[in-house]
């Protein structure tokens, strides 16, 4: 089974570069963040055409999740399932080949001190809660998306510079490893070692990306016994290379089942 992960900032602009992907690549399962349009806008069609069924949360201009499969998703959930939390579209759950899928659009916290940055931590507190309780359950599970943290050193291009910023703080590398200690295995880390793997890099850096100004911030994690089946892990830069791309690209996992 291949599992995806391509936060797309806009799925509508871009559609074409999804498409062209799916073609090639012919993935069971693509989780996309930061789809920016509500569901009657999201292009279902477009997807079905090419063999795709979708299940969408999304919303006007921001945020927004999507899960692309093969095979129709089941037992689909949208979002934490708690009324005390505002509904912001960022995570969707559903199960498809004996897989649980959790896609999360985790937030970016803007600013270390703001509002902003406390809803992003108690945000990552909340999401441990609901994937401690699905692995109870699901055994064979991955959790995957835009994390929105870059968890090491070699997760960022310049760790000194950078460290005690957003999404390379270590108040969030402390509740990310909360939610995966001895539960979920990061496996792209499991097979790829060292700097440079990274998956987003900034659109107003106009050298970031042939520079490899970036930041791995796109996550597949995967239980220990569906890790354990884990074959291949890869990030795919072929979409931040096109004309017009998103600000991230693809990371892939293929899973033995």
């Amino acid at each position: 089974m291949k599992i995806a992960t391509f936060n797309v900032n806009s799925v509508r602009v871009r559609l074409e570069i999804l498409l062209d992907w799916l073609a090639e690549n012919e993935p069971d399962a693509l989780a996309l963040q930061e789809i920016k349009c509500e569901n009657d806008k999201f292009p279902t069609e477009a997807f079905l055409e090419v063999g795709y069924h979708a299940a969408v949360l999304g919303q006007k201009s921001y945020n927004g999740v999507a899960i692309l499969t093969k095979e129709p998703l089941s037992q689909v959930q949208y979002g934490f399932g708690d009324p005390t939390w505002p509904e912001d579209c960022r995570i969707l759950r559903g199960t498809v080949g004996g897989v649980r899928i959790i896609n999360t659009y985790v937030p970016n916290g803007t600013k270390v001190g703001s509002e902003k940055w406390d809803y992003k931590l108690r945000w990552l507190e909340k999401i441990a809660e609901l994937i401690h309780q699905e692995l109870q359950v699901n055994p064979n599970l991955v959790w995957l998306g835009d994390i929105n943290v870059a968890p090491t050193a070699d997760d960022v291009y310049d760790h000194t510079r950078l460290l005690g910023q957003v999404c390379h703080h270590p108040e969030e590398f402390s509740r990310l490893e909360n939610i995966v200690k001895d539960r979920l295995v990061d496996v792209y880390r499991a097979q790829h070692q060292g700097a440079g793997h990274f998956t987003y890099w900034e659109l107003f850096i106009k050298s970031a990306f042939p520079r490899n100004l970036g930041w791995r911030i796109d996550h597949i994690y995967a239980s220990p016994s569906l890790a354990e089946r884990c074959v291949n892990t890869h990030i795919d830069k072929g979409p931040r290379a096109l004309e017009r791309p998103s600000d991230h690209t693809v990371v892939v996992a293929e899973f033995d089942l």
